[in-house]
């Protein structure tokens, strides 16, 4: 049976280290995320597992399997969050990893191969404004360049940060590999699910079928003239808010016909403005700044709506006589979860369901590695990046005991 009550007591005691007012702060590379490596290395330890630290302070906490020499499994997660987040976005999977282990010492079950839970550093942007640091870092994948950035707080780089806390910069400046992709068997991640939709659904687990990628229009700008607003009538105008509305109303209509024929999508533009300078009350506004995102767990897709995009808005400046320049869009790939994974816990699954992660996991660097990759979503009520996330200790036993029952029919 799965073992909420040593979940439970990770949690609260992760609740009374790290809470801060209304919301929990596991600051990246600062006190709040050590307090929680602490807090997750002891329980470990009590539970006979062998714990080490790599260079960049990725904790890895391994319950030897019979065969020490094959290829290992890695069940991960972060434990830093962002500045007064919830308790579970992150930690959960760090914990049922462990409560896992617990699982199997209690039947007596000994893996056929080693099994490491790792907590992972620095996966949330928030202080560092650079995600995965502590998954890319391990696989030798950043850019030297991220040691100059500063943290959002104490205004250090993250190259004065890891000194201060005892850890190798040298480690990212030679790009060094400290985890060998050939070496590891698999790698699965529990996570909280950040939306909705299991709430929805009315289930308290679901199976990733990847991690959307992401095409992202960060600085759009729409481009009309300023006038009277009393003055103009609407065939002289150059209305830019007017025209840049069209665009996205069009774009949510394309994206409603998209879902229709059973791609995946999501669109959003959360950012939309005009210049506090030079709109007013009276004034009909000259220019727009908006963002596009754009995700889905198909390249062809997002490649198609930004084709869409484009198109739109080359229709709209001339209706609407105003210039849109949309700029060079930025990208990040999706990451497609293992099939062989999904279908075993497809088969293990009570009710199985799969969908898409809209949020960013760690779990996108391995899959990127070539690795085998799989999650399993937690109903969460409340959203995610709050402090009212609400997962409930029954959920998180069914997530897992499903990641047990994966680790005792592992079919890679």
């Amino acid at each position: 049976m799965p073992n909420t009550e040593l979940a439970s007591r990770l949690f609260d005691a992760l609740d009374r280290a790290t809470r801060q007012g209304a919301g929990i702060v596991r600051d990246s590379y600062g006190q709040g995320e050590q307090a929680a490596h602490d807090i997750l290395r002891a329980a470990a330890s009590d539970l006979g597992l062998e714990c080490a630290v790599d260079a960049i302070g990725n904790l890895m906490m391994t319950l030897p399997g019979q065969d020490r020499a094959a290829s290992a499994i890695i069940i991960g997660s972060h434990l830093d969050s962002v500045p007064q987040g919830g308790n579970f976005d992150g930690a959960a999977g760090v914990v049922a990893g462990l409560c896992a282990f617990a699982q199997l010492r209690d039947m007596g079950v000994t893996p056929s191969c080693d099994v490491t839970v790792m907590a992972i550093r620095a996966e949330e942007s928030a202080w560092f404004d650079v995600p995965y640091l502590g998954s890319a870092g391990a696989f030798g994948l950043l850019d030297p360049a991220v040691l100059a950035v500063r943290r959002t707080d104490t205004d250090l780089t993250l190259a004065e940060t890891l000194t201060v806390n005892g850890f190798d910069v040298e480690a990212i400046l030679d790009r060094r590999r400290l985890l060998d992709p050939a070496r590891i068997r698999a790698y699965l991640e529990v996570h909280i699910e950040q939306g909705p939709e299991l709430v929805g659904e009315d289930l308290p687990v679901a199976i990733v079928s990847g991690i959307r990628g992401c095409l992202r229009f960060r600085a759009a700008r729409c481009v009309g003239e300023y006038a009277h607003s009393g003055a103009v009538p609407r065939r002289h105008r150059q209305d830019a808010v007017a025209a840049t509305v069209a665009l996205l109303h069009h774009m949510n209509e394309y994206w409603r016909r998209i879902e229709a024929r059973g791609d995946d999508l999501v669109l959003t533009s959360g950012e939309f403005s005009t210049d506090p300078a030079m709109h007013g009350p009276s004034k009909i506004a000259g220019e727009t700044r908006f963002v596009v995102d754009i995700r889905s767990t198909s390249d062809t897709v997002m490649t198609a709506v930004a084709a869409e995009l484009q198109a739109a808005a080359a229709r709209i400046e001339e209706e609407y006589r105003v210039r849109f320049m949309l700029g060079q869009p930025s990208y990040s790939p999706p990451a497609l979860m293992d099939a062989g994974l999904r279908r075993e816990l497809s088969r293990l699954s009570d009710a199985p369901y799969e969908m898409a992660s809209g949020a960013g996991h760690d779990a996108a660097i391995f899959a990127g590695q070539g690795i085998p990759s799989a999650m399993i979503f937690i109903r969460n009520r409340n959203g995610s990046h709050n402090p009212a996330e609400a997962m409930a200790l029954d959920d998180f036993a069914v997530a897992q005991r499903l990641l047990t029952r994966l680790l005792l029919s592992f079919p890679l």
